[in-house]
């Protein structure tokens, strides 16, 4: 390298004289690797300052020129600058980045979490989030959770912060009423227009919301909802009625999932907004979008970009302080994600506005409806805003969440012997001849029909992974094991809906009649709407849902199965890829 010396009047609170200038001549002929000059303009400074400025030209000036013998001075200056290059050379080689990341995550490997280090797990998870994070961009989360206890047992560190625990006891204390675990910062890549009653993790916070909101499933609204289910399973019925007369006695071959999320969506549009999507008449995936309540009017299709979403926030999710960095990546799975996400916020904001816009239907009685009077204990009613994150939870809650599970029930029950018969016995014992779509009252409470959709939500498990929760301060015991504040917690329903110790050897299989004679244990181990103050507070209206889908799908229609096997993926939920199944209506409807 070269060092640059300059010499500048002025400095050390000397004036550079013309008489120096023999010395300049001196210090250059003696020095011919140094560039001296006279006056650089760099400003007054001290040697030290300059080299632990790691500046490649230093300042020298009466510190040099009054030295009796400046070649000490001299040495001084070229070793502080050898020794800042050397550690800028260091920092363009190819070590650079091993080093870095040995020491962003092997250092807080030592220095923090110290209690959970003998907790056993996937050696990536112990030092980074970026293990779970890549799991869940892979879609798959749930499984690898699932094989790391079967690896390494009842705990298991899935990030350095994090642990899972696959025992049925750990519910009650991590998901349990007033045990003070909060929601994780994993929730916070959900947030889009603002915080809602999902996402939100503020305890005071969410019993406001909780408070203002709960009146809207009570059993006296829920049973008004029914008119409305009603009414888009008859369209749902004209459809299959019209593929299947078109197919003249064989079966019309159909992806039944698509089928499916077009009356889920419908029959939520119609609750949360007051009108359907429009999804059954098009027979396609396709709604109304705007970026803010006075933006023009765009299209979109809604499945599709809840699909998105849900990958795109469950991933980041396990690292949410890259959600703002997150569509400069270079996997357009991000990007487009993130765009998803605007999307969806996008469709609430134009049904709200509808909604509000509209002088119709004043008197309506639905979710929006419900929300529209919800107050807290102020007596405040929801803002806009706030009234289209509440509309949006809804529409995300009771969209995919129907379709993926009448989907899985429809798959299970084709799948396996004995199941369609019995199930079809019981409806047409029940439901009388010419109702095409029966009541509530008529099917609540068949046995059958009730177990086959609790089966299916526990080996499905549309809600498949751990809901992390955050320790209270002070700490917690859980399952023998003591736990400090702020460490994060889970139970993996997928893995205890699969628990052979709690279901039996046949854990794995589809049976029904397990659910005539549950064990005390089998029933608090059933979680598919989660457990606690957090649990889905539309448990009500999605039970009623999946009963009037599954009763008219299965008196109407017959089935043949096209596929082996579900092939599913996982976002915040797990869903099937496709359903390929023949149908064909009933001799006896």
């Amino acid at each position: 390298m070269v060092l640059v010396m300059t010499v500048h009047p002025g400095f050390g609170g000397q004036k550079f004289m013309a008489s120096e200038l023999p010395k300049v001549a001196e210090l250059r002929k003696r020095y011919p690797e140094l560039n001296i000059e006279v006056d650089g303009g760099l400003g007054p400074g001290t040697i030290d300052q300059a080299a632990d400025a790691g500046a490649n030209v230093i300042v020298a000036g009466s510190a040099v020129f009054g030295a009796k013998d400046p070649s000490e001075v001299i040495a001084k200056l070229r070793q502080a600058v050898d020794t800042k290059m050397a550690v800028l050379d260091f920092l363009v080689t190819p070590y650079t980045i091993p080093v870095a990341l040995v020491i962003f995550f092997v250092v807080p490997y030592f220095t923090s979490n110290t209690t959970l280090r003998d907790i056993p797990g996937p050696i990536a998870a112990r030092f980074t989030r970026l293990w779970l994070l890549l799991q869940a961009r892979q879609g798959k989360r749930y499984l690898s959770v699932d094989d790391a206890h079967k690896t390494y047992g009842k705990f298991v560190r899935i990030q350095p912060d994090h642990v899972s625990i696959a025992d049925d006891s750990a519910i009650q204390v991590v998901y349990g009423h007033g045990n003070g675990f909060l929601k994780s910062d994993y929730y916070d890549a959900f947030v889009s227009i603002q915080r809602g009653l999902f996402n939100t993790r503020d305890r005071a916070e969410h019993t406001r919301k909780r408070k203002t909101i709960s009146h809207t499933f009570s059993a006296k609204s829920i049973g008004q909802f029914e008119q409305y289910m009603h009414g888009n399973l008859d369209l749902f019925v004209r459809q299959w009625d019209t593929l299947s007369n078109n197919a003249h006695g064989q079966y019309a071959k159909i992806d039944c999932l698509h089928w499916f999320n077009y009356l889920a969506f419908d029959i939520i549009g119609d609750l949360a907004f007051g009108t359907p999507f429009g999804m059954l008449e098009k027979g396609k995936d396709i709604t109304e979008i705007r970026k803010t309540p006075d933006a023009p009017i765009t299209y979109a299709p809604a499945v599709e970009v809840l699909n998105r979403r849900g990958e795109v926030s469950g991933t980041l999710g396990c690292l949410p302080q890259l959600k703002p960095y997150a569509k400069y990546l270079p996997d357009p799975f991000f990007s487009q994600g993130l765009a998803a996400v605007e999307n969806l916020a996008g469709i609430a904001v134009a049904r709200v506005s509808q909604r509000l816009e509209s002088k119709q239907d004043v008197e309506r009685v639905d979710l929006l409806a419900r929300l529209m009077e919800g107050k807290d204990e102020s007596g405040a009613k929801l803002g806009r805003a706030e009234l289209t994150a509440e509309a949006l939870t809804q529409l995300i809650a009771g969209s995919d969440t129907t379709s993926n599970t009448s989907c899985a029930i429809l798959y299970w029950i084709c799948k396996t012997p004995g199941v369609l018969a019995k199930l079809q016995k019981e409806l047409d014992d029940a439901i009388p001849v010419g109702v095409d779509v029966p009541t509530f009252n008529m099917v609540k409470d068949l046995k059958y029909l009730n177990n086959v959709i609790q089966e299916t939500l526990r080996i499905h498990s549309t809600s498949s992974l751990g809901l992390p929760r955050v320790v209270p301060p002070g700490g917690a015991e859980v399952c023998g094991r003591f736990f400090p504040a702020y460490t994060v917690l889970s139970v993996p329903a997928y893995t205890i809906h699969h628990s052979k110790e709690i279901w039996g050897e046949d854990a794995d299989e589809f049976v029904p009649d397990r659910w005539d004679n549950l064990t005390e244990r089998q029933k608090n181990s059933f979680i598919p709407f989660s457990y606690g103050p957090r649990s889905c507070v539309g448990r009500n209206v999605a039970e009623m849902e999946l009963a009037l889908i599954v009763s008219t799908t299965f008196r109407r229609y017959e089935f043949d199965l096209y596929q082996d096997k579900l092939e599913t993926r996982e976002g915040f939920l797990r869903k099937p890829l496709e359903c390929m199944v023949g149908i064909k209506k009933r001799a006896n409807v």
